[in-house]
């Protein structure tokens, strides 16, 4: 399995990882990447199925997702790397420090969740994506991805993401959307042992807060960031304090 990538930045730096939401591209990270790129190689990729990635033939789990993107380390030659990852890049995050922990120096977490609940929500919305494409859910995630204020204040950024969503292929929308769902890893979850920090929305209603907390109370040492004025895409929406909580997480990365 390919997956689309490009690789920026501070040529020799310490590897940073940047894993997209569900229905993104590597633009979702347009606001951080001038200051991380300063100081950081960044890696950034689409999720199969997505963009110009492969989709492999057998169907996806986050854990699959997360040995995709070792596979993508491998043949880039990067031991190990950090991580900074938004709702499903997140989860992939989690993965990722569990099945092979020696890989990842610093995690990122942000608008995420161990469990997004039951399935069922996740089985639906991907059946309907295979009927009649990603633009028909396209106004109800872009609705919990931004609160109206932003709305009001960018629509032009607004759209560009709805956009951005409605052309996402069908099938990869769906397979990657089944692994949110079937996603849980409350129960592994503190077995982690890279330094974490996780960053919520204070008005996220598709991870409201109390998963955002979950997450911080169950991997020892981790720490919650919480953003005022943001819903679900919060590194888009509140960009500057996103990337000082980054920076200052990664400090001790940079130093190295």
């Amino acid at each position: 399995m390919t997956l689309e990538h490009r690789l920026r930045g501070r040529q020799g730096g310490h590897v940073l990882v940047l894993s997209n939401s569900l229905g993104t591209t590597q633009e979702l990270w347009a606001r951080q990447l001038p200051e991380l790129a300063e100081r950081f190689r960044v890696l950034t990729y689409e999720h199969p199925g997505h963009g110009e990635s492969e989709l492999p033939g057998r169907p996806c789990t986050v854990e699959a997702l997360a040995h995709g993107l070792l596979a993508l380390l491998d043949e880039l030659d990067i031991d190990s790397a950090s991580f900074c990852g938004v709702s499903l890049g997140g989860m992939i995050g989690m993965a990722l420090a569990l099945e092979a922990p020696q890989r990842v120096d610093r995690l990122v977490l942000s608008c995420t969740t161990a469990h997004l609940g039951p399935p069922e929500a996740s089985t639906e919305r991907a059946r309907t994506v295979r009927t009649d494409g990603v633009e028909a859910v396209a106004d109800t995630v872009v609705g919990r991805w931004f609160m109206p204020e932003f709305s009001r204040a960018e629509p032009e950024t607004v759209a560009r993401f709805r956009a951005m969503l409605a052309s996402t292929p069908p099938e990869g929308y769906a397979r990657c959307c089944e692994a949110v769902g079937a996603w849980d890893a409350r129960e592994r979850i503190s077995a982690i042992s890279a330094p974490v920090l996780v960053v919520a929305g204070a008005e996220d209603p598709a991870t409201p807060i109390e998963h955002a907390e979950l997450i911080a109370s169950r991997i020892p040492g981790a720490r919650l960031h919480v953003l005022e004025g943001a819903a679900h895409i919060a590194n888009v929406e509140q960009a500057k304090g996103f990337t000082q909580a980054v920076l200052e997480h990664l400090a001790q990365e940079v130093a190295a």
